[in-house]
């Protein structure tokens, strides 16, 4: 597979205002250089977008469908070469690339079902008067913004739906991770999506570009995936032009273990809701409450599995935990551990940067955590867990709810009826039962609170590129 470093506009690949490297974090040395697009790039991007926008919204649903379908084909058959470009780029392990990579192409393949599937409405008025017909349409060009923990899977996520409703987007992918975004515009291009279509722009300064795209007239959309701060800075930047918004921000996810849990299938589940993509994912478990009756098991084994990880360069099979994608967020990981351990959090295993090159940091279980902890309240985005004794369910609960954010919870019990219950306290807008993942393209992503707004993914993922109109005919 071609390393793609140009910018994609209208349909070619082009040169922009200069270059940025991007480096490979396992061993800090750069990949290659990618172009850079200035105000006018951008500019031409929303051109593109916009000229593309009339032919493609008017295409049979079929055809979106079909193309996006040989878009599934392409990149599940070219799998390998795509999660080895994500693990240089990202340095997640090449086991964690690839899964996301297969996660990827499967929301081609539903939104590809999608597409023909939207519903209407036609009905009598209930005065009689009037019939109420209720059509759905291609909202417009559409700005996407990803950011750098699953490069491909977050773009694809917002490509598809787009896709399939109709419209036209310029994706802004994040500078850490842009090699792989333009894999994917690569994947859409020969799979036969009409210049203008997809276009994807590596964009700096990134805050000022973004800002005059957003306030294009034609642009008339925003999906973003990111940070809460950045997400009210795009919130604020879209009221100017009253843009609509769809949100997916940050988490904080609480882990329940209850007294009556099976201790081991709760190790296991922590291992896949912590470790997923080295723990730098929005959907990680950050805190685990766990009761105090099986609280020492649950550490000890717990810490156990975790010791037993091996960490290295994500190319190589053996390893098992990857680097974090930048010397600057290891730096952040660390930082949050000191801190917790300077106030009186105990390193069961890790706690400490491994020595030589490249942005590792060790798989750290954290006993003794108090409930007002710092390290609580913010989303580490590594492999660290915190682990906090409580003594009751409605204790649990409270702590769970305790934070800004509810974009995903999970709850470990032996009791199905339990496990519903505490799932309809939770303040979350997903919630994994006795599970350590839950993702799936065909299930509404998304949170409450200052975890975001609208939904990806499921039923309701397409809908976030259509307007409803209400048409009244006098018939």
């Amino acid at each position: 597979m071609k390393i793609r470093s140009e910018l994609f506009i209208g349909g070619e690949w082009v040169t922009g205002t200069g270059t940025l490297p991007v480096v490979d974090p396992a061993v800090g040395e750069p990949i290659t250089e990618v172009a850079v697009a200035g105000e006018r790039e951008c500019a031409q991007a929303v051109d593109a977008a916009a000229a593309a926008l009339g032919p493609w919204a008017a295409r049979a649903p079929r055809e979106r469908a079909e193309i996006l379908r040989r878009a599934y084909e392409l990149m599940t058959a070219e799998a390998d070469d795509i999660a080895r470009l994500i693990v240089r780029e990202n340095g997640k392990v090449f086991a964690d690339a690839r899964a996301e990579v297969v996660y990827a192409a499967e929301f081609f393949r539903w939104f590809a079902e999608e597409a023909v599937r939207v519903s209407g409405d036609y009905r009598l008025a209930p005065g009689g008067d009037k019939r109420i017909i209720v059509t759905h349409q291609p909202i417009g060009v559409s700005l996407l913004i990803t950011p750098w923990n699953f490069p491909a899977a977050m773009a694809t996520r917002k490509i598809g739906p787009a896709l399939a409703a109709g419209c036209t987007v310029v994706l802004k992918p994040a500078t850490e991770t842009p090699l792989t975004a333009l894999a994917v515009a690569d994947v859409l291009a020969r799979a036969g999506v009409p210049a203008g279509v997809v276009n994807v722009v590596v964009a700096a300064p990134t805050a000022q570009r973004v800002r005059e795209m957003l306030h294009d007239p034609r642009v008339v959309n925003l999906s973003f995936t990111g940070s809460t701060e950045v997400g009210r800075v795009l919130l604020h930047e879209a009221a100017d032009q009253v843009v609509r918004t769809s949100m997916e921000l940050g988490g904080n996810a609480p882990f329940l273990v209850l007294a009556d849990a099976d201790v081991r299938a709760a190790v296991e589940g922590a291992m896949i809701a912590k470790l997923r993509n080295g723990g730098a994912a929005c959907t990680a478990a950050n805190r685990f409450y766990v009761h105090r009756a099986v609280a020492d098991e649950f550490t000890a084994e717990f810490s156990r599995a975790m010791a037993a990880l091996k960490v290295g360069p994500g190319l190589d099979p053996a390893n098992q935990i990857g680097s974090l994608v930048s010397t600057f967020e290891r730096g952040k990981v660390a930082e949050l551990v000191d801190q917790a351990v300077g106030a009186g959090g105990r390193p069961v295993t890790g706690g400490a940067i491994l020595a030589g090159p490249g942005a590792f940091y060790p798989p750290t279980v954290l006993a003794g955590i108090e409930p007002d902890a710092a390290i609580l309240d913010v989303e580490i985005f590594g492999p660290v867990a915190p682990i906090v004794v409580f003594d009751s369910d409605d204790e649990a609960v409270a702590r769970a709810n305790a934070t800004p954010y509810g974009l995903i919870s999970y709850v470990y019990t032996g009791d199905l009826r339990r496990g519903l219950q505490i799932a309809e306290r939770l303040d979350a807008g997903m919630v994994a039962l006795n599970r350590g993942v839950l993702s799936d393209p065909a299930a509404p992503f998304g949170g409450v609170k200052q975890s975001g707004l609208g939904r990806e993914g499921g039923f309701d993922g397409i809908h976030e590129f259509l307007e409803t109109k209400y048409i009244a005919a006098d018939i």
